[in-house]
């Protein structure tokens, strides 16, 4: 079992907040873990680590650096099946896809590692003779990281990779309703040899311990995964703070459907995007735009494939969906499905708690036909298994339904026209774009993001992930010999 505590300076130690019980959302007769919680004091004294660790830390050469992430991604593959269990019994999610999540992780530390070898800058040329002119990057400093709950493995792994590779030192602060498997991560870390106060995790609240990371000036570059609201409040402290800031938040993902689509593969993206890990990623498809020449087979085939979902234990390996994370986010759910009826859309599939699998937080997956873009279903993000159905007639009204909400994070379109398929990735204003493929996925070497209310910053993950941990810096070397003089700029 992973250390219940925080980490600071090389050492676990326990905070001085009340003791937090974390619950198994699958079996709420099962105490996953009881975490010590940090308070503000604890906070203080991890930045302080960090910012007292960063010229030790920055000047390893980043090969060496990138080797301590390659040995942590052997070491956790060495544990995949141990770690995948813990994720399972904190989050909820199915054991097959926390064992992807756990790999996805580990292909971002291998990455990453590798990126020890490749970063750097350009050599460009001078307008001056006898110079030499080039960039280089250098790491900004101690980098606050606060990850969310629903990918309580890969999500810490692609933000905390990137930083120290870079030669930034961490702060980072876990979502409370997983910190388990993100204390894994961390001992990993410690035991491919990290040094002390390089990486410090503190558990605790946003509003106590979030807050003290984020306005702290010492953390100087930051890095937020969560909602909107949080996301905005985080964006404006650094803001005022002059700190260089990501915020990757909210997500309404639509999946188009043409009427020259194969619907079997069709049915297949829906059910992955928006039921795959109960529906709790910002990539999943929560708006499925259908032509109405094949609305009603599409539907068909998708209801009974909805209905047939086993909704149990993730650790069951005959479950295809897990429960919610907990109470709170059940209740969300349970108040978007009542909206959307009172709005008047009708429910095809769902709608209700799933009794049978047990004493958890089960729901069963959920569609609703009939959105319009002025339904709350349509525009506001649920983060649960519920699906808004919307039909079109032109491939120009499916792009302005699926461009008609606030967030662009990813996208989706079946067709089997190579013509549709590039007008929908010119035309579609979200980050990524994907073709007979679901909305949802990311890759350690490309970068992971969105546009408008999604986020704001640097993308994630890929070189560009890493390059938001460093600054660039611009070098010029005059090499004429004595008593000559070269071309002024």
């Amino acid at each position: 079992m992973p250390h219940q505590g925080s980490y600071i300076n090389g050492a676990w130690v326990t905070g001085a907040g009340k003791v937090q019980r974390n619950l198994n959302p699958a079996d709420l007769a099962e105490v996953v873990a009881e975490f010590p919680t940090a308070r503000s004091a604890d906070a203080l004294a991890a930045i302080a680590a960090a910012e007292a660790a960063w010229p030790m830390w920055k000047a390893v050469p980043a090969p060496e650096r990138g080797r301590i992430l390659a040995r942590a991604a052997a070491i956790a593959r060495t544990r995949l099946d141990e770690i995948a269990t813990l994720l399972t019994r904190e989050e909820g999610k199915i054991l097959a896809e926390a064992k992807g999540e756990v790999i996805k992780g580990i292909n971002c530390l291998d990455f990453c590692g590798g990126q020890g070898y490749r970063l750097g800058g350009k050599v460009l040329p001078s307008e001056a003779v006898d110079t030499a002119a080039s960039t280089l990057r250098q790491p900004i400093g101690v980098a606050g990281i606060i990850t969310p709950w629903n990918f309580p493995w890969s999500n810490p792994c692609w933000k905390i990779a990137p930083a120290l590779v870079a030669g930034c030192t961490v702060v980072f602060k876990p979502a409370s309703a997983t910190p388990l498997t993100a204390s894994c991560l961390v001992e990993i870390l410690e035991e491919a040899g990290l040094p002390a106060g390089v990486l410090n995790m503190v558990v605790g609240s946003g509003a106590e311990v979030g807050e003290t990371i984020v306005t702290h000036p010492a953390t100087k570059v930051l890095s937020f995964t969560g909602s909107n609201p949080v996301g905005a409040r985080l964006y404006e402290s650094g803001a005022r703070k002059l700190a260089k800031v990501t915020c990757e938040m909210g997500g309404k993902n639509a999946l188009i459907v043409m009427p020259d689509a194969d619907l079997e593969r069709a049915v297949e993206g829906v059910i992955g995007g928006g039921f795959g890990s109960s529906g709790q990623r910002c990539t999943a498809t929560s708006r499925l735009l259908v032509h109405v020449d094949v609305k009603a087979r599409l539907l068909e085939m998708l209801v009974a494939a909805t209905s047939a979902l086993k909704v149990g234990n993730g650790l069951d390996p005959t479950s295809q969906m897990g429960p919610v994370v907990d109470q709170d986010q059940l209740h969300t759910d349970l108040s978007y499905i009542e909206i959307a009826k009172h709005e008047g859309l009708k429910l095809i599939a769902g709608g209700s708690m799933e009794a049978s699998a047990g004493n958890g937080y089960f729901l069963r997956p959920t569609i609703f036909d009939g959105a319009k873009a002025t339904h709350r279903l349509f525009q506001e993000e649920v983060f649960g298994p519920v699906l808004a159905v919307s039909e079109f007639t032109t491939y120009e009204e499916a792009i302005e339904l699926a461009n008609g909400v606030v967030f662009g994070l990813s996208s989706a379109l079946y067709t089997q026209s190579l013509v549709t398929a590039q007008r929908f990735i010119q035309d579609i204003h979200a980050g990524m774009a994907h073709v007979n493929e679901p909305s949802i996925g990311g890759e350690a070497q490309l970068p992971f993001g969105g546009v408008g209310c999604t986020g704001v910053g640097d993308r994630e993950m890929g070189e560009e992930g890493v390059n938001f941990f460093t600054q660039l810096k611009t070098v010029f070397i005059n090499y004429a010999r004595s008593g000559e003089r070269s071309m002024c700029r």
